[in-house]
């Protein structure tokens, strides 16, 4: 029987000490399916909180681990029409870590001809969510601004880049004096360091402009300082909670500024939304990634053998994606 290797845990706890290098068997696929060789995956914080068991969806054990990835279709099972071998497609979600899967022909996403295969890898979870969170809880316009926190996240990076596409212009903090240019370079019009009292200066940073929206995925603090800087009417949406610490009900602006506080979870949004909602979505990440107006920056790439010294990158201060490769 033919082996693959996978990353793969046998138990909930810290990546480190519970993520073995493992051999399994290959699959073939059956009838309705294709048989996808992995080209690249990512490492998200979200696989973190599958693999410690903190995550909104938890899988059975063992599990193999990672959530995102793109491959390459090299066979077809029986029946299969529409698709061929040599294009690429999202890899499973169901445990990216591995050098081999099959899928059904009807869940397929098939990734474009003009789409960066390393872009690609990182395309179907961060990309989609800065995306809505754009365009799905406030009508911006041209020259409206917002403001996030982590602008230095997947999300944050895909933000910045998918605002300036848009003609939105963007006040993002972040915790690093040195990622300010780095930022701006990637076309952020405002970067701000958390706890400075920048929400004091809005009217210096936006020229005059309200902040019609705030982006939060870390909590605490710098959740309340994005509230005390919002405009009246405007809309707060939490996708993350980094810290882990909790936000204090914000009482006053809520009454006196009529602010609005939201969620959204990408993977929930997946299952409740038409597929060709979901379709469409991605098919405007893939046109901005074809067309150069969205390009996340890699920090780094490794091999399978290589996870450890992956995982500890991926947890050191860093600009950019951790990619791993069969």
């Amino acid at each position: 029987m033919k082996e693959q290797l996978a990353l793969r845990h046998h138990e909930f706890g810290k990546a480190d000490a519970v993520l073995r290098l493992e051999s399994l068997p290959r699959p073939e696929p059956g009838a309705g399916e294709v048989g996808v060789r992995l080209l690249a995956a990512t490492i998200n914080p979200s696989d973190y909180g599958r693999m410690d068991g903190r995550y909104g969806l938890l899988p059975e054990l063992p599990a193999v681990a990672g959530r995102e990835g793109v491959g390459v279709i090299e066979s077809l099972g029986a029946g299969v029409e529409g698709v061929e071998c040599g294009q690429r497609v999202r890899f499973t979600d169901a445990g990216a870590w591995r050098e081999q899967c099959c899928l059904p022909v009807e869940s397929l996403l098939v990734v474009p001809e003009g789409v960066p295969t390393d872009q690609a890898a990182m395309a179907f979870i961060n990309p989609p969510t800065s995306y809505c969170l754009l365009r799905q809880f406030v009508d911006l316009k041209a020259g409206d601004w917002i403001v996030q926190n982590a602008g230095n996240s997947a999300v944050g990076l895909a933000v910045i880049q998918m605002a300036k596409a848009l003609g939105i212009h963007t006040v993002s903090a972040v915790r690093r004096a040195e990622l300010i240019e780095p930022l701006k370079v990637l076309g952020a019009d405002q970067v701000v360091l958390e706890g400075s009292g920048w929400e004091r200066g809005v009217p210096d940073l936006t020229k005059g402009k309200g902040l019609r929206l705030a982006l939060n995925s870390v909590g605490g603090t710098s959740a309340i300082a994005q509230l005390k800087a919002l405009e009246e009417g405007a809309t707060q949406v939490t996708f993350g909670g980094m810290t882990g610490e909790a936000v204090r009900f914000p009482t006053r602006y809520l009454i006196f500024n009529d602010l609005r506080l939201l969620g959204f979870w990408w993977d929930a949004y997946c299952r409740t939304a038409e597929r060709g909602a979901v379709e469409a979505i991605m098919a405007a990440v893939f046109e901005m990634q074809a067309n150069g107006s969205l390009c996340l920056p890699i920090a780094g790439k490794y091999s399978f053998s290589e996870y450890k010294e992956a995982l500890a990158h991926h947890q050191s201060p860093r600009l950019g994606k951790i990619l791993l490769t069969p």
